[in-house]
């Protein structure tokens, strides 16, 4: 599936308030319980013991665990649909953040000398190997949770998430009549070329990449090209025209995908694929007690959205060669 991030479940529940009542949580915890349960889920996962040389969890490690907590909220089905939502939104924006600053000073810390190494008590480089599971297997279980829990129960408030191939004749038309109308001022699409062109990714940002042929050459070599999606301006849902009582709506993804052909009117579109990347945006200040403290830190803000990548977020269907 696509990438979900905080700005499409947002934009997700503020379409569903519009037809849910949010209800107030009423329920009790076990707190002793759920803290057995994730010191022994620890234990297995880190083969951690009380004889460890330094039998605590990074802090990194640690953080991941909470924001799981609130990924365990999403999947709560007593929690009410509205409300499971805003935790995937939650969920999803703290992990923006997380890699925005926490990564970018792990890997820092892959390069610095043994004997520093040492005084860390720590590992950085299988730290940072523990965090990239952990990551994946909670993205995996949000987009578990989105699409076989989430969606279908939005259908019982006929609220339709409608995929391209799924719109009828009307829809197709006024999506065509939207791309023109609101999106081709936003568009940029870029044939990619190696060596000469190489775009540079704007932080959090999202896109489209594409793989194509030219017309009428099949044995002419595949060419590649990225299309930004304007979620930034734009909604990143858009309600369709539709006969029935239902209300369906449909990504801006989606939208592009539908009129991609038309940026390259002459090439084949093999597939496309959504990505996001994340850039380390944390503010580097080496010496904080002589100069201008304040000025340092202007000039680290105004950085933060050109930093080294930190993260790329792709659809896990794209091929090894893409």
């Amino acid at each position: 599936m696509e990438t979900l991030g905080s700005s499409l479940v947002s934009r997700l529940w503020f379409e569903a308030s519009k037809r849910l009542q949010i209800t107030p949580i009423k329920r009790t915890f076990d707190y002793k319980y759920m803290a057995m349960r994730d010191i022994e889920f620890i234990e297995k996962k880190f083969s951690m013991s009380k004889k460890a040389k330094y039998p605590y969890l990074h802090r990194d490690i640690s953080w991941l665990h909470f924001n799981g907590r609130v990924l365990q909220e999403a999947k709560d089905k007593s929690v009410p649909l509205l409300t499971r939502v805003q935790f995937l939104a939650i969920f999803s924006s703290n992990l923006d953040e997380y890699f925005k600053v926490r990564i970018g000073q792990m890997r820092n810390l892959i390069r610095i000398g043994k004997k520093t190494k040492k005084e860390l008590g720590f590992d950085p480089k299988g730290t940072l190997k523990q965090i990239h599971s952990i990551v994946n297997e909670q993205q995996e279980e949000f987009s578990r949770i989105f699409m076989e829990e989430i969606v279908p129960g939005l259908r019982k408030y006929k609220i339709n998430l409608v995929r391209r191939l799924e719109m009828n004749k009307e829809q197709m038309d006024f999506v065509e009549n939207y791309f023109h109308d609101k999106m081709l001022p936003y568009i940029q699409p870029v044939l990619l070329v190696k060596n000469k062109i190489r775009p540079f990714l704007n932080n959090a940002s999202l896109y489209l990449s594409i793989m194509m042929k030219e017309k009428h050459k099949p044995t002419s070599p595949t060419q590649y090209a990225i299309v930004n999606i304007p979620s930034d301006i734009l909604p990143r849902f858009i309600e369709l025209p539709t006969q029935s009582k239902r209300k369906d709506v449909i990504m801006l993804d989606d939208i592009v995908r539908q009129t991609v052909s038309w940026m390259f009117p002459g090439y084949d579109i093999i597939d496309t694929y959504s990505i996001k990347l994340t850039r380390d945006a944390d503010l580097y200040i080496d010496d904080e007690f002589s100069g201008d403290l304040i000025e340092k830190i202007k000039n680290s803000l105004s950085k933060r959205n050109v930093g080294p990548a930190s993260r790329l977020v792709y659809d896990r269907n794209m091929p090894k060669h893409f």
